[in-house]
């Protein structure tokens, strides 16, 4: 991979990733599989954004559709409705903070973008999910994370047949991210999908080959944060998994993550600045 593949415009502004950042997850569902990162209210929504900026968040990724296995479908209009109504409140509180919307659905990315200024779109469908998903990206010039999933939140966990986990996502990826390319979207982050469409062994296998990806000349998003790959291995709750995410979280940097989505940003910060540290000591 090239330097100059892992800079990402937000904003206008352009990021260089060589230095890892954090994504801060701000989940607008009341359904999320870690109840603490559900909001009560508008207050609450709005420490918690003011935390996670303090503490060192570059992105803040809002999302209004639990994508957990076997998450309720929620509609069109009420994801709108969800996301629309946090959007107002963060950039009116926040209104340099660089947003990202969780998103697999064409008409809340546009309606994101258009009317709140949003940087990025976070696709956990990899474009699979929405026909018109890409084209909607090409139009609007946004960043935009491409992951790897099959089927829909629903039913995922049925599809786990792979020949080989690691080159069927990588393949998957790749096609894509030249899709992408040839549609005038060049700021494309790729995320192999840890615990979408993947068993224990399998979200393993990948992130112990995580550094395979950077065949693919774009920044690697990796979300781990407090997932089922954690606490379903340490017997625990997501609640309990914040030690695990740490130990994962620097797995996934050592293997080429230049985006870590979480929950917990102050430790992922941390996180980083240790693995910086080392990294520079080996030069």
């Amino acid at each position: 991979m090239h330097d100059s593949d892992l800079f990402l415009k937000l904003k206008g502004k352009l990021y260089d990733l060589r230095t890892p950042v954090v994504m801060g997850v701000v989940n607008i569902t009341p359904d999320s599989f870690f109840a603490f990162s559900r909001y009560k209210s508008d207050r609450t929504l709005l420490q918690q954004v003011e935390t996670f900026l303090s503490d060192g968040a570059t992105i803040i990724d809002v999302g209004g559709y639990s994508t957990r296995p076997q998450a309720a479908p929620v509609s069109v209009d009420e994801e709108i409705k969800r996301i629309s109504e946090a959007l107002e409140i963060i950039c009116k509180k926040f209104p340099e903070a660089v947003l990202s919307v969780d998103t697999f659905r064409s008409p809340v990315a546009r309606m994101a973008v258009q009317e709140y200024g949003v940087a990025m779109i976070n696709d956990i469908g990899g474009g699979t999910l929405d026909q018109l998903m890409f084209e909607t990206i090409a139009d609007l010039q946004v960043a935009y994370v491409l992951m790897h999933t099959r089927g829909n939140p629903q039913h995922m966990q049925e599809q786990t047949q792979y020949e080989d986990v690691v080159a069927d996502v990588l393949q998957f990826l790749a096609k894509r991210v030249a899709q992408l390319r040839l549609l005038g979207v060049h700021d494309v982050v790729i995320d192999p999908g840890f615990g979408f469409a993947k068993t224990l062994e399998q979200n393993y296998e990948m992130m112990s080959k995580l550094s395979i990806f950077r065949q693919i000349n774009a920044p690697l998003l990796v979300g781990i944060s407090r997932k089922s790959m954690i606490y379903k291995l340490l017997e625990t709750v997501p609640e309990q998994a914040l030690n695990g995410t740490t130990a994962l979280n620097m797995l996934a940097l050592m293997g080429g993550a230049s985006i870590l989505r979480v929950h917990d940003v102050k430790e992922a910060v941390e996180t980083i600045r240790i693995f910086n540290a080392y990294r520079q000591s080996t030069k």
